[in-house]
């Protein structure tokens, strides 16, 4: 008798599979394969992610002991560690990368009108890095310190839903400002970055694309004060200008006029100092908006607590980008089940109800709508009453 599938094959269900067997075909996935496909490969990665396993030994025993509902998860072939491990050695991790993107592409949409804490139309982008520590004697491919070795994690983050829209993976030596070459700016959209993305020739990239950015300053930026707008000091702002850059080479690096608020904490009492091109806003919006930006640190702190990025299953380059572009497609995966399904419970929630619940066949909205379960009364019409 058909009970229904299993949550973990309804959950996989939201896949689109037509775009990940094109993203095989266009990296030959599939060249030299006999039974372990890389459908297989992304949906045991995906059930590690899920459960919370610890290593491929760990995913190899929980997949066995179930190996007569394996048929039923999707994955046709007998899951065995050496092979696993191979597959995430050998197999182009841009395969993942490229499905990763194309989740992005379908959640985007499903949270466009989400809200984010300040009320304006535009899209607006946080852009920051994370530093994932690794052992160097074992991963010799990512140096980062003399002693150390690390991969970093380059983000994009999209704050109406906290999509991730762009990640690049690099080792620990790239210098995050060097990420701005590989943006492509998104007019009228709003950038907002750390003081360690301050470079003005890159910046003036984007204000030639139109698109807008907040960032911080640095206490020895050179700038001169053109014009001072008349500011509600009550609100935290200590001021409001319009200025030019007057150092060396940066007139020549950015020569248009930027915007400066001076803005005090009124929680911490520190003062904080931004610069934007965009002289439409009010300047509390700006200060606002780059208080968002606190959104892709708590990013980095959730994936790390929630999603298997810092322990890794392989030492490999490959390995490794084959498994944090898989844990990043899980993460954009439950984010559209959430829309999809009209599911109010948290990000945390719904993870922690799916790491119990993959081989039971439940439907997976009444599992994830936190529904109690029913109760079944049997009732006897006929049954004679002993006591009056």
């Amino acid at each position: 008798m058909n009970q229904g599938k299993l949550v973990f094959a309804q959950l996989m269900q939201h896949l689109p599979l037509t775009t990940f067997r094109r993203c095989v075909a266009r990296y030959q996935g599939h060249r030299k394969v006999k039974s372990f496909s890389c459908l297989d490969q992304f949906l045991c990665m995906a059930f590690a992610q899920l459960t919370y396993r610890e290593s491929l030994r760990d995913i190899e025993a929980c997949l066995r002991a179930q190996c007569s509902k394996l048929y039923h998860l999707g994955i046709r072939s007998t899951v065995a560690r050496n092979t696993l491990a191979n597959a995430n050695a050998v197999r182009d991790w841009r395969i993942y990368a490229d499905f990763a993107q194309s989740l992005i592409n379908i959640a985007r949409p499903l949270y466009v009108n989400e809200p984010f804490g300040v009320e304006l139309k535009n899209t607006v982008y946080a852009l920051d890095t994370t530093t994932i520590d690794l052992c160097l004697s074992v991963f010799g491919w990512a140096p980062f310190q003399p002693t150390k070795a690390a991969v970093k994690l380059h983000t994009l983050l999209d704050l109406r839903g906290n999509i991730p829209t762009f990640i690049h993976i690099s080792d620990g030596k790239l210098h995050e400002v060097n990420i701005l070459d590989r943006l492509i700016p998104e007019s009228g959209a709003f950038y907002i970055m750390d003081r360690g993305f301050l470079d003005f020739e890159r910046l003036y990239r984007f204000h030639q694309t139109g698109a807008f950015f907040v960032i911080r300053a640095r206490s020895n930026t050179q700038t001169q004060r053109r014009y001072s707008q008349p500011v509600n000091r009550s609100t935290g702002v200590i001021c409001d200008q319009t200025i030019v850059l007057s150092g060396v080479h940066t007139p020549q690096h950015y020569p248009a006029p930027l915007r400066r608020v001076r803005f005090k904490d009124p929680e911490s009492a520190k003062t904080l100092v931004f610069l934007t091109n965009n002289f439409s806003l009010p300047a509390l919006t700006i200060s606002e908006l780059y208080r968002c930006r606190w959104q892709v640190e708590l990013f980095f702190k959730w994936i790390k607590q929630h999603l298997r990025i810092k322990a890794f299953f392989g030492t490999s380059e490959n390995a490794v980008k084959t498994q944090i572009w898989i844990a990043v497609s899980v993460y954009v995966l439950v984010a559209i089940v959430k829309k999809r399904l009209r599911v109010t419970a948290s990000f945390y929630e719904i993870l922690q109800i799916l790491s119990l619940a993959q081989f039971e066949r439940t439907p997976l909205d009444q599992l994830l709508a936190r529904l109690p379960p029913e109760v079944h009364r049997y009732r006897f019409d006929n049954q004679l009453i002993l006591f009056t």
